[in-house]
């Protein structure tokens, strides 16, 4: 078989330093992208510690107005609603929580009561009045003064029948009511945590309130859209006493009833800001100023309602956090860290820009020579170009001849 001709082994040659070329681009162009990639998870790592500290900070300082302005403390709030609950003496909430305050005694012998953990309004608090209307308003006034039974016993023991089906209205809460003078009117909702499905990912366990991992929404840019706050479910706060009830699969309220009441649901500071995150938002979203956006995708309009039983508000000082000056602090050393990471990834979009440019007119001139070498060749071989061909750069070695020198 021939050996190819000297022009075909030139092109062989020159099309291979050019692939060669071609894809030491392309890792270059791998390099920076990974780079940016990285420094994306830096910049959403520091924007979701600056979005904590702010809350935090903001929960502080609301709460310190509220005190500075003689507002309730935290007890006199849990008793208000415990007093709003009462009122709602045909409801089964409120037929328990009579017992439970005014036949404390009697109360602690039932086995029925000792089965009942506690209702939806007094199981968690939040920290300011307005974020308390609001959630509360979401939820309805079903769900909360809706029981929370720790195991689907406690939930049987709440109503009986008779063997056509029909309630057995001298027992269970119906006899309870009865036994206080009041009639149980409608239905009632109550929740078991051992059979609600809970939240199942992960759990921030260096937090004192253990709330839930949940992926912050994004703009294209990486960055949290205007005006979020942060998730329902991590904006209730809970007890010590609280903290520590777990289902048989150890399960806390957080991650059982309230991610079973709020889910994913967003809050924010305005309507607008709603508007605007609106393809972000797949769980319903709420605003401070009092937009409602349900999870099937329908907004309440018009005024909102002032229901009776609400969340009680916490905002003792004493738990509040002492390390202010400190937070304060690591917001700006987060907000200049935020800055530092802006500044490399700006520098590492440049040069993949210029790396991609490269590779782009690199990956044209191979298509050109392999397409057309003789013209490609010509164009190579101008005098600002060194050719394979040429003195000093002949890949095959060969000596030029002497003759006549």
């Amino acid at each position: 078989m021939a050996a190819p001709s000297l022009p075909s082994q030139i092109v062989q040659f020159n099309s291979k330093a050019m692939e060669d070329k071609l894809k030491r681009l392309a890792l270059k162009v791998g390099h920076h992208e990974d780079n940016i990639r990285f420094l994306k998870s830096q910049l959403n790592a520091v924007e979701d510690a600056c979005i904590d500290l702010g809350i935090k900070l903001g929960n502080y300082h609301s709460s310190v107005a509220a005190v500075m302005n003689n507002d309730t403390s935290a007890q006199e709030a849990e008793q208000r609603t415990i007093r709003s609950i009462l009122d709602q003496d045909t409801t089964a909430a409120g037929i328990i929580c009579q017992l439970k305050v005014r036949h404390h005694e009697l109360a602690s012998k039932m086995t029925l009561m000792k089965g009942i953990l506690g209702f939806v309004a007094t199981l968690g608090k939040v920290n300011n009045d307005n974020l308390s209307r609001l959630l509360t308003e979401y939820l309805g006034m079903d769900n909360m003064l809706a029981l929370v039974c720790k195991t689907y016993d406690g939930v049987k023991d709440l109503e009986k029948y008779d063997k056509d089906g029909i309630i057995d209205k001298t027992s269970g809460v119906h006899g309870l009511g009865r036994s206080v003078g009041k009639f149980l009117d409608g239905r009632f909702t109550v929740f078991c945590l051992e059979n609600l499905r809970p939240f199942s990912g992960d759990i921030n366990i260096g937090d004192p309130q253990r709330k839930l991992i949940l992926h912050r929404p994004r703009l294209p840019g990486g960055e949290s859209p205007p005006g979020f706050l942060d998730f329902a479910v991590n904006m209730i706060h809970l007890d010590r006493a609280h903290l520590s009830c777990l289902t048989a699969s150890g399960h806390g309220l957080r991650e059982t009833l309230f991610y079973t009441l709020f889910s994913h649901l967003q809050v924010y500071k305005t309507r607008a800001d709603i508007q605007s995150a609106l393809p972000l938002i797949k769980d319903g979203a709420v605003s401070l100023d009092g937009g409602i956006l349900r999870p099937n995708g329908s907004f309440c309009l018009g005024d909102s309602k002032n229901l009776e039983v609400r969340f009680p508000v916490n905002i003792e000082v004493s738990s509040l956090p002492e390390n202010i000056a400190e937070m304060e602090e690591q917001v700006k050393l987060k907000n200049w860290e935020k800055e530092r990471v802006l500044e490399d990834m700006k520098r590492e979009e440049d040069l993949l820009k210029q790396v991609k440019e490269l590779y782009r007119k690199q990956k044209q001139e191979l298509m050109d020579y392999l397409t057309h070498p003789a013209v490609a060749q010509t164009s190579r071989d101008s005098p600002t170009t060194h050719s394979p061909t040429t003195p000093g750069s002949n890949p095959f070695g060969a000596k030029p001849s002497h003759k006549g020198w």
